[in-house]
């Protein structure tokens, strides 16, 4: 895709018609894998995500188990079809780098510690990708570690903010995250108001990475509405197949 010669129209409105502030059309769904513990799906803009949750089970090998407290364990993927040009099969390194941040922002809010010597396995698979696929990721595997049943101290979400033509906006798509000037993605459990991720990626002064951070927030705190919403749709369903 060619770089735009402007990221906002003359009206400030950005190249797929939102505001500054406003977020991508959100949609999620847990529980839709038979075979996994726990799953969920999100679609945010032309973003796909697809997570799948296995365990607390025994660690293999069994060397790496830790006597006091689970081992959370994460693969994140891009599908070889899910952008532009195909991408390798293989995982890259940069999926193995979010891989690791992935975990490390869900890992705060899970009591790891009532399952000693085993292991919690995510697997995310982004089907469709349009730029904040970190974001999305961690907000689905957050979703289907609640669905497999988990305990959590909070939901995990996460939303990005930026800069594009001198301008912050809120949940970057893929060219605002290529050609804008920042990137700011924030992990938060809003329940707690506790930061669990805050990468920065661009230039920003002081003032503007502040204002970042608080519109990024907010975005999580709508979201969060959205994944409890997709929670409680799932249980709700089934008192209702349970009582017929």
């Amino acid at each position: 895709m060619s770089k735009p010669e402007k990221l906002l129209d003359k009206k400030g409105l950005r190249l797929d018609g939102r505001k500054l502030d406003e977020l991508r059309p959100i949609k999620m769904e847990v529980g839709i894998l038979a075979n996994a513990d726990g799953s969920a799906y999100l679609e945010q803009g032309r973003n796909k995500v697809l997570a799948a949750v296995y365990g607390p089970k025994e660690v293999h090998p069994k060397h790496l188990a830790l006597p006091d407290r689970a081992i959370l364990r994460c693969r994140y993927h891009m599908a070889p079809f899910s952008v532009e040009e195909r991408k390798s099969p293989a995982p890259s390194r940069r999926e193995i780098e979010l891989s690791k941040v992935i975990r490390d922002a869900l890992e705060p809010a899970v009591f790891l510690e009532y399952y000693p010597r085993t292991s919690i396995d995510i697997f995310i698979e982004i089907l469709q990708a349009d730029g904040g696929t970190r974001c999305a990721g961690i907000t689905t595997a957050a979703l289907a570690l609640a669905d497999a049943g988990i305990p959590m101290r909070d939901l995990v979400v996460a939303c990005a903010a930026g800069k594009a033509d001198g301008k912050l906006i809120l949940d970057l798509m893929d060219l605002e995250d290529k050609y804008g000037e920042a990137d700011v993605p924030l992990a938060m459990m809003p329940g707690i108001n506790a930061v669990t991720l805050l990468q920065m990626d661009g230039s920003l002064t002081l003032e503007e990475f502040e204002k970042a951070i608080e519109m990024a927030m907010e975005g999580c705190r709508k979201i969060y509405e959205v994944q409890k919403e997709a929670l409680k749709a799932k249980y709700v369903t089934v008192k209702e197949e349970t009582e017929e």
